[in-house]
């Protein structure tokens, strides 16, 4: 019996996530070497239903998503960033929504977590400073990310979710595209964890994360640690990650698939 998953897939490599500077409001384009790994991992794990990205520093989150092996039915609800790939096609509809944008860094973007610390020793303040913890000023506090998120995982679940639980021919997968901080916030509240006393989660650029639940109960959110490969016996060929059926949100639109068979290799 499928269980629905959100997959989690952070945008590509930029010159900033190579350095570590905090990219929250500022559009920069993704790396050539970024474009070719979200090229890769699309190729390898994509298959269809939907689509989210933010509103809000479209261009990385956007070009990810067109690199990610996905070819939909529908026009792209903006200008397409680059050349597209020729990828699996699709019904799934792209879903631009506010609530997955990466954190508000205010005062802080565009610098690392150390220069925020010495910028916080320089103003004689308390450098001992965690963004889960304390946010950021001019920008936003945990609380405001809590609500956000908590609002998105509320309807993913209702919405997608609740609705194909059970049902052996269900799909309702969720595909997130988005930036990493985010996102690693988007997985504590998925598991119900406040975001400064939970685990601390990490999520390369171009990487992506499973949510899922246990016992096939919509009452138990869990994480997806590792999945196994699918083996066909009578061929003994290894099969990829099912095809992913889901809704994408991401700073900007959500797409809705068929699904399809896995990929063999």
């Amino acid at each position: 019996m499928p269980t629905p998953r959100v997959f989690i897939v952070r945008h590509g490599e930029t010159e900033w996530s190579l350095n570590g500077r905090h990219t929250g409001s500022t559009d920069i384009p993704l790396t050539a070497n970024g474009e070719k790994r979200v090229t890769a991992t699309g190729k390898a794990l994509v298959g269809d239903d939907r689509l989210i990205v933010p509103r809000k520093l479209v261009h990385i989150a956007q070009r990810t998503l067109e690199l990610l092996n996905l070819r939909s039915k529908h026009a792209l609800p903006w200008t397409a960033h680059g050349t597209q790939c020729d990828g699996l096609a699709c019904d799934a509809r792209i879903e631009v929504t506010e609530d997955i944008r990466e954190w508000d860094y205010g005062d802080y973007e565009g610098i690392t977590t150390p220069q925020t610390r010495e910028l916080l020793k320089q103003q004689g303040l308390d450098t001992n400073w965690d963004i889960w913890r304390d946010g950021c000023p001019g920008g936003e506090r945990p609380a405001d990310i809590v609500d956000r998120l908590d609002r998105l995982i509320r309807e993913i679940r209702e919405q997608w979710h609740a609705p194909v639980m059970g049902d052996p021919n269900g799909t309702g997968d969720v595909l997130i595209v988005a930036h990493g901080h985010i996102l690693r916030a988007f997985a504590q509240r998925w598991a119900g964890q406040s975001l400064h006393g939970g685990p601390s989660f990490l999520l390369e650029a171009g990487g992506v994360g499973i949510l899922s639940y246990e016992h096939h109960n919509i009452n138990e959110p869990a994480i997806l640690l590792g999945g196994s490969f699918l083996v066909d016996v009578s061929g003994m060929r290894a099969l990829l990650f099912p095809s992913i059926c889901y809704r994408v949100f991401t700073l900007d639109p959500a797409i809705h698939c068929p699904s399809k068979s896995p990929r063999s290799v």
